[in-house]
């Protein structure tokens, strides 16, 4: 078998042997750990070693327990729409490995420190998104991972007492009051009221720059494991409100536009410009809120303290949503008292 080399000396850096020609690669939060190891024919692949529950999320779901491997799941109904993933070379189950087209180091965020132009990035980031949800609407698929799992009720829910146990909770070591709490729930409840009524769609679910990888002149799209349904702009959002890139009030509405025209010329259906940034918003406080919790718990529950920095970025774009509603007020003054730094 032409792939049993590099996968044996891949699982043997895995148990800890020393390989010159296998190199570990930087993770972020996921379980999944990568390397970039030769190939038969001379060149280098990435190679995944997948968590010991391969069918097991990173992220919370709502929805069945898949019986294939999402990654491969989700990357091959997206490879069929002619989306830019990165192609799949060799699969062994038995050891956990998934050997990948190796797509370099450069992602969004690294070309944007290197000087690349931003707006043009960022357009082509949006094509890819629009692209996607219309191949995903056109092209439905009961049979894969994404259309068997929703962003509903439950899921919004949850992520939002995630940031109040985590990031609220156990972030500043104080408790809200019984009527505080009532308060803040009401709030929670609100919000994903307000995101279960917009119109849904494919969502990759962490659609930023870390996960954009720049080859030559074309973007291509990684870690599409937790594909699920949901609100139409969640992907837009997690673009333009990214932890680790920040946008000018006017790089938001113009690339709010760019989502637009290109939904447009795809044939989906077109907010009108007032209705999206509304909703922009709202969807952007319910994540921004979900992303400092889910930050502290990363570094509470899984000892990675690398994210914590990313805390006062995403609750100064959760307090910048949360100020175009007035009637969540009350709420904005309970987090004002406890996250003083952030919402005072």
């Amino acid at each position: 078998m032409e792939w049993k080399d590099t996968v044996t000396r891949v699982l043997a850096v895995v148990e800890g042997r020393t390989d010159p020609d296998v190199t570990p690669l930087a993770g972020d939060a996921s379980s999944r750990s990568y390397f970039r190891a030769p190939t038969p024919n001379g060149n280098t692949a990435i190679v995944m070693k997948m968590a010991d529950d391969p069918l097991k999320s990173d992220e919370v779901v709502d929805g069945e327990r898949p019986d294939t491997v999402p990654f491969l799941d989700v990357g091959e109904y997206l490879a069929r729409g002619g989306l830019p993933v990165p192609g799949v070379s060799f699969v062994d189950l038995d050891a956990g490995i998934i050997v990948l087209e190796d797509l370099g180091n450069m992602t969004v965020e690294r070309a944007l420190a290197f000087g690349s132009k931003k707006a043009v990035l960022y357009r082509d980031a949006v094509d890819i998104m629009v692209r996607m949800q219309a191949w995903a609407q056109s092209n439905p698929d009961p049979g894969c991972i994404a259309f068997k799992r929703r962003f509903g009720k439950d899921l919004l829910r949850w992520e939002l007492e995630h940031f109040h146990e985590w990031g609220l909770l156990a972030w500043t070591g104080l408790t809200p009051t019984p009527g505080e709490k009532d308060e803040l729930y009401a709030f929670y409840d609100g919000v994903v009221e307000r995101l279960t009524g917009l119109p849904q769609g494919f969502v990759h679910r962490d659609f930023q720059s870390r996960n954009l990888m720049v080859q030559g002149d074309h973007l291509r799209l990684i870690d599409f494991q937790d594909a699920l349904q949901g609100p139409y702009l969640y992907d837009l959002v997690a673009l333009l409100r990214d932890s680790y890139v920040t946008f000018s009030v006017e790089e938001v509405a113009e690339n709010q536009q760019i989502f637009r025209e290109a939904r447009a010329d795809a044939g989906l259906w077109v907010p009108p410009a007032e209705e999206l940034k509304e909703a922009f918003q709202i969807q952007a406080l319910q994540r921004k809120l979900k992303d400092a919790g889910r930050f502290v718990y990363i570094d509470r529950v899984k000892g990675n303290p690398k994210f914590l920095g990313n805390i006062d970025q995403s609750l100064a774009y959760a307090r910048e949503a949360l100020e175009r509603f007035p009637e969540f007020t009350p709420a904005r003054k309970i987090l004002a008292k406890y996250l003083p730094d952030h919402f005072g």
